[in-house]
C-alpha cells in the first residue's frame, strides 16, 4: 500500500469512526425523547413569534412613511403586539434552555455512572497497561467536554434549523425573487465550515488524547512528589511536563485556529449575500413594470430583518459544529472506555464458595503476561487446609503473579487452581474473593474516617469489633492519639498517615473480616522492628485453622511456615520448611545467609 492509500484508508476510518461515534451520541439522547420534542416545540413556538416581529416591523414602517398621516392608535397596537411577542420568546426561550440543560446534564451524568461501572468491570489486564491518569480524563475531562458541545447543540441547533424552515416560508411569502438569491448563496457557508471541521476533528482528536497524557503526569507527580524531591528529579518532572504541554498547546493551537476561522469566514460570506439582497430589494422597491412597485419600503424592511435572521443560524451552526468536533473526539475517547472487554462473565453453573476449609491446588498451571515471554510454566502445588504456605524468591520470579492467580485477578493459560476441589474458573468471582483476606505491601486507604477504612470489608461491625481489630493489629494506640480517635477523616490513601500507620490500618482491616484464607504480601513491610515482632504475634493467632499465604523478603519472619515454596524464573525449585531447605545447602540456604551477611 502506497502512502496516498495508506492516507485515504486512515481518512475514510477516522471518517467512520467519527459517524459512529456521533451515532452513539445520538443513542444516548433516545432515553430523553419527551425532553428532546418539549425542546422542540418551545424552539419552534420562539422563531414563530420572532418571525412575526419582523411582519409588524414592516407594519409601523408603512404606517409611518406609506401613508400621508400616522394612526397612532394603529401604532400603538403594534408595539403592543412587538413587546408581547419579545416577551413571550424570552419565556420560551428561558424554559427550553432550562430543558437543554436538564437533558445535557442528565446525559453526563449517565455516561459517568457508566464509565465509573466500567472501571469496576474492566479486567486487571486494562489497568495494568492504561495509565490513572488517562482513565480520569476520559472520566472527567471528556466527559466535560462532551457536555459543552451538547449543550450548544441543544440550544443553538434546533433553534438554528426551526429559524432557517421558519424564515424561508416567511422570505417566499414575502418576495420569491429575492428568497432565491438567499436560498442559493447562503449554503455556501456549510461548505467552508465542513472543510474547516474536518481539519479541526483530526487536531481536537489529538487534543484529547494530549490532555490526557499531562493529566497523567501530573497525577503521577503529585502521587510521588517526596520521592521526585528526595532524588532532586524536579528539573526532569519539569521538562517532561513541559515537553508532553507544548504538545497539548500545539494540537489545541491548530484546533483552536481552524475552529476560529469558521465563524468569520461564514459571516463575510454571509455578509457579501446580505448586501446583494439589499441591492436586488431597493431596485425592486423602484421597479413599475406592472404599474406598481414590487415590493414596499415596509416589505422590504421586513424582508431584510428575515435575511439577518436566515443567516445568523448559520454562522451559529457552523460555530456548533467546529465546538461538536471537540466533543466527538471526547466522546470518542469516552466510548472506547465503554467498549472495553469486562472482565469475562462467571460460568452459568459457576457456584458460590461457602465457608471455605481452605484446600488450594495448583495444578500443572502456566501463565504469562506476554505470549512470547513465558514467566510461571507447568506449577504444581497442593496446600491442606489451615497450612502456612511462605512464598520466596528473588525479584520477578513470579510470585505476586501466584497472588494474582489465586486471587483470579488473571485467569491461567493452562492447568487448573482448585478451591476445595472446585477449579475456581467454575466459582463465582466474588464469593470467591470474599474468602480471602489480603495485605498488601502497596496500601490503599480511602479518603473517609479511620472507622469507615477498618470496616471496609465487613460494613455491619461494632464499634467494639472495628477496636478490637484494631487493637490486634497494635494500631488501636495510635489511632486514639488522633483528633477524633476513630472518627478521625484522613485523606485519599492515607496521606496524613505514615507509611507504617496504614499498613497497620490496613492489617486491623483484614482482622476484622477474618476470611478463611489469607494472603500477606510484605505485610509488615513499613513497620519498626517493634511492632512487627507484636504483629507477628498476632498473626501467628490470626491465621490458626486458616489457610495463609506469606510473600515475604525478610526470611526470618517465615521461619515458622508448614511449608517454604521457592521460586526461581515461575518455577517451584525448592520445596519444605526452614529446617529442610536449610539442611539441602541450596538456593533457599543461599537466600538467608546472604540477607544475614548484609545486616
Amino acid at each position: 500500500m502506497n502512502k496516498n492509500q495508506s492516507s485515504s484508508a486512515k481518512t475514510a476510518s477516522s471518517a467512520a469512526n467519527k459517524k459512529s461515534t456521533i451515532l452513539r451520541i445520538l443513542l444516548c439522547i433516545r432515553p430523553y425523547i419527551p425532553f428532546v420534542i418539549l425542546s422542540l416545540a418551545l424552539a419552534a413556538l420562539s422563531v414563530i413569534l420572532q418571525l412575526l416581529i419582523p411582519i409588524y416591523i414592516g407594519d409601523g414602517v408603512d404606517e409611518i412613511i406609506g401613508r400621508g398621516n400616522v394612526n397612532f392608535d394603529s401604532l400603538r397596537q403594534i408595539i403592543l403586539r412587538i413587546l408581547l411577542c419579545v416577551l413571550l420568546t424570552a419565556a420560551a426561550q428561558w424554559v427550553m434552555n432550562h430543558i437543554n440543560n436538564v437533558i445535557t446534564y442528565r446525559i453526563v451524568r449517565d455516561l459517568r455512572v457508566q464509565a465509573f461501572h466500567k472501571i469496576h468491570e474492566i479486567p486487571l489486564s486494562y489497568l495494568d497497561s492504561h495509565s490513572a491518569g488517562d482513565l480520569l480524563s476520559r472520566v472527567i475531562t471528556d466527559i466535560e467536554q462532551l457536555s459543552d458541545g451538547l449543550l450548544l447543540g441543544f440550544t443553538q441547533l434546533f433553534t438554528g434549523v426551526i429559524t432557517i424552515a421558519g424564515t424561508i416560508i416567511f422570505m417566499v411569502l414575502l418576495q420569491p425573487i429575492a428568497t432565491l438569491i438567499v436560498v442559493v448563496f447562503t449554503p455556501l457557508s456549510f461548505v467552508i465550515a465542513k472543510f474547516i471541521s474536518t481539519h479541526a476533528f483530526t487536531y481536537f482528536k489529538k487534543q484529547s488524547a494530549a490532555r490526557g497524557s499531562v493529566t497523567d503526569l501530573t497525577n503521577e507527580m503529585l502521587g510521588g512528589l517526596k520521592v521526585v524531591q528526595t532524588f532532586s528529579h524536579e528539573q526532569e518532572a519539569m521538562d517532561e511536563f513541559a515537553k508532553r504541554n507544548k504538545e497539548l498547546s500545539g494540537y489545541s493551537l491548530r484546533a483552536t485556529f481552524y475552529s476560529s476561522i469558521t465563524n468569520p469566514a461564514t459571516r463575510f460570506l454571509n455578509s457579501l449575500i446580505y448586501d446583494g439582497v439589499v441591492l436586488a430589494g431597493c431596485l425592486l422597491c423602484f421597479l413599475t413594470p406592472f404599474g406598481g412597485t414590487v415590493m414596499t419600503i415596509g416589505e422590504l424592511t421586513s424582508f431584510l430583518s428575515y435575511v439577518k435572521q436566515y443567516s445568523q443560524p448559520f454562522n451559529d451552526i457552523t460555530s456548533v459544529l467546529t465546538e461538536f468536533q471537540n466533543s466527538v473526539a471526547s466522546a470518542a475517547r469516552v466510548f472506547e472506555l465503554l467498549d472495553t472487554e469486562p472482565e469475562p462473565a462467571d460460568d452459568a453453573d459457576a457456584v458460590e464458595l461457602r465457608d471455605a476449609k481452605g484446600e488450594v491446588t495448583l495444578t500443572n498451571v502456566a501463565f504469562s503476561y506476554v505470549p512470547e515471554k513465558p514467566l510461571i510454566e507447568n506449577l504444581s502445588v497442593s496446600v491442606q487446609p489451615g497450612k502456612r504456605i511462605a512464598i520466596v524468591g528473588p525479584t520477578g520470579c513470579g510470585k505476586t503473579t501466584l497472588i494474582n492467580l489465586l486471587m483470579r485477578f488473571y485467569d491461567v493459560n493452562s492447568g487448573s487452581i482448585c478451591v476445595d476441589g472446585t477449579d475456581i474458573r467454575h466459582i463465582r468471582r466474588m464469593s470467591l474473593r470474599s474468602n480471602y483476606g489480603m495485605v498488601l505491601q502497596d496500601t490503599w486507604l480511602k479518603a473517609g474516617t479511620i472507622k469507615e477504612n477498618i470496616s471496609y470489608g465487613k460494613p455491619d461491625a461494632t464499634d467494639e469489633e472495628i477496636i478490637a481489630a484494631a487493637k490486634k493489629a497494635y494500631a488501636h494506640s495510635f489511632i486514639m492519639r488522633m483528633p477524633q480517635g476513630y472518627d478521625t477523616v484522613i485523606e485519599e490513601n492515607g496521606g496524613n498517615l505514615s507509611a507504617g500507620q496504614k499498613q497497620l490500618l490496613c492489617i486491623a482491616r483484614v482482622m476484622l473480616h477474618l476470611p478463611p484464607i489469607l494472603i500477606l504480601d510484605e505485610a509488615t513491610s513499613s513497620i519498626d522492628t517493634l511492632t512487627e515482632i507484636r504483629i507477628q504475634k498476632a498473626f501467628d493467632e490470626m491465621m490458626k485453622g486458616r489457610t495463609s499465604f506469606v510473600v515475604a523478603h525478610r526470611l526470618s519472619t517465615i521461619r515458622e511456615a508448614d511449608e517454604i515454596l521457592v521460586m526461581r524464573d515461575g518455577h517451584i525449585i525448592e520445596q519444605g520448611n526452614h529446617e529442610e531447605l536449610m539442611k539441602k545447602n541450596g538456593f533457599y540456604r543461599k537466600l538467608y545467609t546472604a540477607q544475614f551477611e548484609r545486616s
